[in-house]
């Protein structure tokens, strides 16, 4: 039995130019997503070609493949731990002040990489795409997706693209998963922390929750701010370079830095103290948690960490955290105590004290 097709028809040269033609990246031409994109067929081949390679564009992602393999050297070069995380994204709105969903996806999953002491290197990418979607929208989103990955380092090297019906979905969801190796040497945990320890931040709370407040309109505001969306994996790197021995650290997102802290003093069963004249937060963030009888200290951060160190290291490593652009606001403004046990307590302007608790309710919807 012979193939139906010959050498000589496929050296043919109108085969070619077809074979040419079907191989060729097609640029998205549709105004907005249609369930086509999401079919497996050529569209969404073309989508994917176009918009996330076209964009994300490594080796790696380039092969098309269901997976990303990597040579194990790649990471016992660089630590003896692997740090894993997942995160998925549903903000309202997708495009606000100082960022979009995509950038903040990115972002992210690297932070949450990094609190661990982990070095982030490879991220996936998961998009559920409502029908009806401004593709130029998607174009813009992956765009800054790309720079995030570039200033922090990643490389987008999987994903996946699902198109649901119209209503099915707000707009778009981003899922990322994130790979990185934690450095030896260092063991960051929740559980770490000890009396006379020291609490900093590295910079003004509550920025990303107050731009999503404003950027929703429901408030006749007239001020602005931008969310704090970035990468902090430079600034960890920075505390470690001086700080090893770090005891916890988090990325206060939602929740805010009063989350954080009653999670690591339940986890070390310690108690912690806040000085609220040394909390660094802008007047116009003030200013919009007192029109709506909010804390900022419950407000979402998506570029602040909270950091516990030993208490003789808190000058040292206040003065690094400084000397990198993501820490230049960086503050003192807590101590961890022996008691009471698993308890935040918030020393106020006035010298009195005061419980915060954990968070209880919703404070923001869907701020990330």
């Amino acid at each position: 039995m012979t193939n139906s097709l010959s050498n000589e028809h496929i050296q043919h040269p109108l085969f070619k130019k077809i074979e040419q033609a079907r191989r060729r990246p097609t640029k998205v031409r549709d105004t907005n997503i249609t369930l086509a994109h999401g079919s497996g067929g050529k569209a969404m081949r073309d989508l994917i070609e176009d918009i996330f390679v076209g964009n994300f564009d490594n080796p790696t992602l380039s092969q098309l493949e269901d997976q990303a393999t990597f040579d194990l050297a790649t990471f016992t070069a660089q630590g003896d731990r692997l740090a894993f995380t997942t995160d998925s994204y549903v903000v309202d709105p997708i495009f606000f002040p100082g960022g979009n969903i995509g950038e903040l996806a990115v972002n992210g999953t690297v932070n949450d990489l990094a609190m661990s002491g982990a070095k982030p290197l490879y991220l996936s990418c998961g998009m559920i795409i409502e029908e009806g979607f401004s593709v130029d929208s998607l174009r813009e989103i992956a765009k800054s997706m790309k720079v995030a990955a570039d200033v922090a380092g990643v490389k987008i090297v999987t994903g996946d693209t699902k198109v649901v019906h119209r209503g099915a979905a707000d707009k778009l969801f981003i899922n990322t998963a994130g790979v990185g190796v934690i450095r030896s040497g260092v063991s960051i945990s929740a559980q770490n922390l000890q009396p006379g320890d020291a609490v900093i931040v590295n910079g003004y709370l509550g920025d990303h929750g107050a731009a999503i407040t404003i950027a929703r309109g429901d408030l006749a505001l007239a001020t602005e701010v931008e969310s704090d969306t970035q990468p902090l994996n430079g600034l960890v790197d920075t505390i470690l370079d001086v700080c090893p021995e770090v005891r916890a650290m988090r990325d206060a997102t939602r929740g805010g830095v009063a989350t954080v802290l009653n999670e690591f003093a339940m986890s070390s069963e310690v108690g912690i103290r806040l000085f609220e004249s040394s909390l660094p937060v802008r007047e116009e963030v003030q200013g919009v948690c007192e029109i709506l009888g909010l804390d900022p200290l419950y407000f979402a951060n998506e570029g602040k960490l909270v950091t516990v160190v030993p208490g003789e290291k808190a000058e040292t490593v206040l003065a690094a955290m400084k000397s990198h652009p993501a820490g230049i606001d960086a503050a003192i403004v807590g101590e961890v105590i022996a008691s009471p046990p698993g308890i935040l307590l918030l020393q106020t302007t006035f010298g009195t004290e005061r419980i915060v608790d954990m968070l209880v309710g919703d404070q923001l919807p869907r701020i990330c």
